[in-house]
């Protein structure tokens, strides 16, 4: 069991553990057929290819069906999510795409085939996106309790990414490290509109004229057919979708059902979950996004040397965000998204949520994380890894959260689903490599001292556990000593008088030194 709190030491220990597993560190070129399933942590393939996000824009509206989050929300949004993942996946597997990840709303997928052909891959994956939206837009389900079709947006970028072992247990998915990922990302979560949006270095590789705003020009009718009319897709929207039917007929989706894990989330199995095994409990949620390590690895991914110095950054940083989160704290690690973790975490009983608890040690961890990767920055530098220019952006939120697993027997995916998980996503795009920032609700539970920490923004740099621990210790000093009697109550007016006025008037006594006092609001 954990002891819900961070020490330096051991902290040091972990990473040098970390650090002598990529001692050694091979760089290799993508090559027809590589098999990038289940790479060696000391592995790495530069792999030419096109990259697409696909973002379900209508989660907040499945999750807002009713005022208050309740069973009837969750359950309807993981009935909504299964239903396209199953669809989604039937497409990638016929169009030989590499599926990378399927986190929540959000859909990563590479194309790599044709081999030597770039323009050729990029109407491959402006086609397959078009194939995915006409399919998503008619997998809703009728019925008593009618679910909507998908709202999508689409990003797509092409470029040299870095393929690594994505670090979780029991997965077979690799990573992909680099601007191509990154950039389609940003372009599937640039805005509120749907359509397909592609950066203009894909747009130069097949002729199309740059614009201005990326994130606001979706591709034209035109375009898209022109990229249909190329790739020649070996498969239709109506076989997807007749598939698809036939697959829910033979494997239904069946009802979801929602059971509490006695806490802490350290001790949650997410292999066993199911949709008729799912968890559903009041907790509070963590992102922590390492900050400009898509230009770190662009800086770095032409040189075998340099790049082999991006495999160590990721694998000794990602671990240790990994080790503070389940091992000192007791929380689950959901997934890694790239180079950010997400993760839950719990106290209270089997009954019930101890939201107080949970919103300090859910705090807590986010100090020790910061803590912890300042001092991975410093290991790595001893070994020669420069990594000084990256930092952490951290964000958390409180609230009732579902987790389980959709799809298919023997290829299930993890998720994890509430406003409040989409909040803290939310709270940690709005910091930089050094800002920890909360949302409402946990800001609410939060102790005193960290809310006047925190200040009406919610947000604060430099929060690590030295700072967190000296607020929590100086609040609960000056209450302590409230709360003792004065020693002039102890004396009769008359005596407290004369002792005054014996005493004269001055200054309270100070330290000759500077204080430490923790850095200011963001």
């Amino acid at each position: 069991m954990a002891k819900r709190t961070w020490n330096k030491s051991t902290a040091e220990g972990r990473i040098k553990k970390r650090l002598a597993e990529v001692e050694t560190i091979k760089i290799k070129e993508y090559i027809k057929e590589t098999d990038l399933t289940g790479l060696p942590v000391g592995t790495a393939y530069r792999v030419d290819g096109v990259h697409v996000y696909v973002d379900i824009l209508n989660m907040d509206e499945m999750l807002g069906v009713t005022d208050y989050e309740g069973v009837v929300a969750h359950r309807r949004t993981l009935r909504f999510l299964n239903l396209h993942y199953r669809a989604v996946r039937n497409i990638l597997l016929e169009v030989e795409a590499i599926e990378v990840d399927f986190h929540n709303q959000r859909l990563h997928a590479v194309f790599a085939k044709p081999y030597g052909d770039e323009a050729a891959r990029v109407h491959k994956a402006v086609a397959t996106a078009q194939l995915i939206c006409d399919v998503l837009s008619r997998t809703g389900e009728d019925g008593d309790d009618p679910l909507p079709a998908a709202k999508v947006r689409v990003g797509i970028d092409s470029g040299e990414a870095l393929a690594v072992n994505n670090g979780r247990r029991g997965s077979r998915e690799p990573l992909f490290l680099g601007e191509p990922a990154n950039l389609a990302a940003k372009r599937a979560g640039g805005g509120t509109k749907t359509g397909i949006y592609m950066t203009n270095t894909a747009r130069a590789v097949v002729g199309w004229q740059a614009v201005v705003d990326e994130n606001a020009t979706a591709l034209t009718g035109e375009q898209i057919q022109t990229s249909k009319d190329k790739a020649k897709l070996p498969v239709t929207a109506d076989e997807i979708y007749k598939d698809w039917q036939d697959d829910l007929a033979k494997q239904p989706i069946g009802a979801i059902e929602f059971y509490r894990h006695t806490p802490p989330f350290q001790t949650l199995d997410l292999e066993v979950l199911s949709p008729k095994n799912s968890r559903r409990q009041e907790c509070s949620s963590v992102y922590a996004d390492i900050d400009n390590f898509t230009s770190y690895v662009s800086d770095r991914i032409d040189d075998d040397e340099t790049a082999k110095d991006v495999v160590r950054a990721l694998h000794v940083l990602r671990a240790e965000l990994e080790c503070v989160l389940r091992d000192d704290f007791a929380g689950c690690k959901i997934r890694f998204i790239g180079d950010c973790i997400h993760g839950i975490l719990i106290e209270g009983t089997a009954q019930t949520t101890d939201d107080g608890e949970t919103a300090k040690n859910a705090m807590f961890c986010a100090a020790a994380m910061r803590s912890s990767f300042a001092l991975a920055l410093d290991l790595l530098a001893d070994e020669g890894v420069d990594a000084s220019d990256l930092g952490l952006a951290i964000g958390v939120e409180h609230g009732p959260v579902a987790v389980t697993r959709l799809g298919i027997k023997g290829e299930m995916v993890r998720c994890c689903i509430s406003r409040s998980v989409l909040r803290s996503e939310e709270e940690q795009l709005r910091c930089n490599g050094y800002q920890t920032a909360v949302g409402p609700t946990l800001n609410k539970f939060a102790p005193q001292a960290f809310k006047d920490l925190f200040g009406v923004g919610r947000r604060r740099s430099d929060f690590d556990y030295d700072a967190a621990t000296q607020a929590l210790t100086q609040a609960e000093n000056a209450a302590k000593s409230a709360s003792r009697p004065a020693a002039s109550s102890l004396r009769s007016p008359s005596a407290a008088g004369a002792a005054a006025a014996a005493a004269g008037f001055g200054f309270p006594a100070a330290a000759a030194s500077p204080s430490k006092i923790p850095s200011g609001f963001s």
